[in-house]
C-alpha cells in the first residue's frame, strides 16, 4: 500500500525542484488561484509529487516546436 501513496513534500521541496519563489506559492494559496492542488495537515502545507509534476507538465509552452 506504501507504494500507492504519493510522496509528499514540503513547500521548501517545491521551491528547490521548481526554482521558483516561496511568495509565488503562498500568494498563489492566499489568493486561491493556484492550479497546484495542495494539502492542508493542520498547518502543514503538503504536495504531492504527482500534483507538482503535472501542474509542471500542464505549464510547457511550445511543445512540439
Amino acid at each position: 500500500m506504501a507504494d500507492q501513496i504519493d510522496r509528499l513534500l514540503t513547500q521548501q521541496q517545491v521551491v528547490d525542484l521548481t526554482n521558483m519563489s516561496k511568495a509565488y506559492f503562498e500568494q498563489a494559496r492566499h489568493r486561491g488561484n493556484s492550479e497546484l492542488v495542495y494539502i492542508k495537515i493542520g498547518r502543514a502545507v503538503r504536495y504531492r509529487i504527482s500534483d507538482v509534476q503535472r501542474w509542471i507538465e500542464s505549464n510547457v509552452v511550445g511543445a512540439g516546436i
